[in-house]
């Protein structure tokens, strides 16, 4: 039986390194096919010798039955059947649903000038009911939510692999690239469910991903790549996460966290008292210098809010943090306030609250200290990026260019560098949401090592986050919440993923009882 799509001996160069070499990578009919590895391990390469972008020095592709020549050609990728959605999504926040929706294909019409909009909305109706999704065609795309985002840019590509744009037409291969970095935890069974159904009519999805759960949920199958190379491929339910991440990195991760009795002989560094906003209801808890403090818990539990109302950039309803011996008001405090006092907010989404994605990675990193490089009110450039540098040399961002747009870096080395503009300046509290989302593997590790250094640098570590594997990895303590409370805690050698998962959901099930 022929496979879906087949690569044989696919090598591609850059400046003399191999960033594919000699691959052989195969998906079959109706398959969730996933791609993982380290940031440059060469998954992003594959993919855009696939669509087309890059040029390989050696290989062969086979589409079903049919030999292809490469490189593909310019609109070849839709002859084929392939398409591509991206961890950008490629959507028009500006457009409503049907615009977007329709953005790649051209109405077929007697007055090709002509657009029927009802028909554009039955037929976008139509679609939707096909996938039991609900979203509104007139709705404006920058209102969705980003599931439904997500959604709209799957069914979007599924539709352009479609001959007639309405029939089954022939079976297309689905390529998607990060599609859940940003999404939440409780939705992304939405999302798979779209990609099953997919998947079921006779279509090949390749899935690529930096998170092994949902990789090993949504697979069938599994091929890894390190170097350039293939490592292997595994049958998903044959698998573990443990087994995958030594096949990514070459090695197992070794928890950093502490013991009890090393946090408990440090002094206490933050004291929050009664803060209460959005859902969190009159939560207290202490830390200590030198602790990895991990925050959790089901959705709607309320954890991710504490790091942005302990920094100000939200405002709290009540509540104080005292830190360092100083007192401040969370429903006063100002981000402006949290950085004099030495505290550094490293957030969720990056790029839409963290860092400019335009500026050049030098202009990032001087940010918290801008007012530093002015001389004679004029910017002194020069040494910002030579500083800049030197930050990235430290931190192994790469590549080590300070002139590149921050927004061109990869996730992870966009995170690791981040995290050198905040702890450049030496913070004593560290407030962290999803440090690691959207990273890969080796960069976990290495983001992993940076908060353990801070840490036995006796700065205090608040990390919230929903992934417990994490956790379980570098936190001293781990906090509990659920209905907008601390319900529990677990300390030093009793954190374990399964022992976080289990907590939450006794808890959260405890907490509607009462209720």
């Amino acid at each position: 039986m022929s496979h879906a799509l087949h690569f044989t001996n696919l090598t591609k160069s850059f400046g003399g390194a191999r960033a594919l070499d000699s691959v052989d990578f195969s998906v079959d009919y109706g398959e969730v096919h996933g791609l993982l590895g380290e940031n440059g391990s060469g998954k992003s390469t594959l993919i855009k010798v696939l669509a087309g972008y890059h040029v390989p020095e050696e290989g062969e592709l086979t589409v079903g039955e049919e030999s292809i020549e490469l490189p593909l050609r310019p609109g070849q990728t839709k002859e084929l059947n392939l398409s591509f959605v991206h961890q950008d999504l490629g959507l028009i926040s500006s457009l409503d649903v049907v615009d977007n929706l329709f953005l790649t294909q051209q109405e077929s019409s007697d007055r090709p000038w002509f657009i029927s909009w009802g028909r554009q909305r039955r037929k976008a109706r139509e679609i939707f009911d096909r996938y039991g999704i609900d979203i509104k065609p007139r709705a404006v795309v920058g209102e969705l939510s980003p599931m439904q985002r997500a959604l709209l840019a799957i069914v979007r590509a599924v539709e352009d692999m479609r001959d007639d744009h309405g029939g089954t037409g022939r079976r297309g291969i689905l390529v998607l690239d990060e599609p859940t970095v940003y999404l939440p935890k409780n939705e992304i069974n939405q999302l798979f469910e779209l990609v099953r159904s997919i998947a079921a009519e006779g279509s090949s999805i390749i899935f690529v991903s930096h998170d092994l759960d949902e990789a090993l949920e949504i697979t069938d199958r599994i091929t890894v790549l390190r170097d350039g190379k293939v490592v292997g491929t595994a049958v998903s339910d044959d698998t573990t996460p443990a087994r995958l991440v030594e096949m990514i990195i070459g090695r197992t991760l070794e928890s950093l966290h502490a013991t009890e009795d090393v946090v408990s002989t440090k002094p206490v560094r933050a004291a929050v008292s009664g803060l209460a906003g959005g859902l969190l209801n009159d939560v207290s808890f202490d830390a200590h210098e030198g602790e990895v403090l991990g925050l959790t818990g089901l959705a709607g539990s309320g954890f991710e809010m504490v790091p942005y109302f302990l920094y100000g950039a939200r405002a709290a309803v009540a509540g104080e943090l005292t830190h360092a011996g100083t007192t401040h008001d969370l429903t006063q405090v100002t981000p402006a306030d949290s950085l004099a006092h030495d505290i550094a907010l490293f957030p969720a989404d990056r790029l839409e609250d963290g860092c400019v994605g335009s500026l050049p990675v030098s202009e990032n990193l001087a940010l918290p200290i801008l007012g530093s490089y002015f001389e004679n009110l004029r910017l002194d450039r020069r040494r910002m990026i030579k500083d800049a540098d030197g930050l990235l040399e430290t931190y192994d961002v790469r590549p080590r260019k300070p002139r590149m747009a921050y927004g061109q870096l990869s996730g992870g080395n966009q995170q690791k560098a981040m995290m050198a503009r905040g702890l450049r300046t030496q913070p004593t509290l560290l407030l962290l949401h999803e440090p690691t989302q959207g990273v890969d593997i080796g960069a976990r590790q290495n983001i992993f090592e940076l908060i353990r250094a801070a840490a036995n640098e006796d700065a205090t570590v608040i990390c919230a986050s929903s992934d417990y594997e994490q956790l379980a990895l570098i936190c001293d303590r781990v906090l509990i919440f659920a209905g907008g409370e601390v319900v529990a805690s677990l300390v030093g050698n009793e954190i374990s993923k399964d022992r976080i998962l289990e907590q939450c959901f006794r808890t959260a099930v405890g907490a509607r009882d009462d209720g």
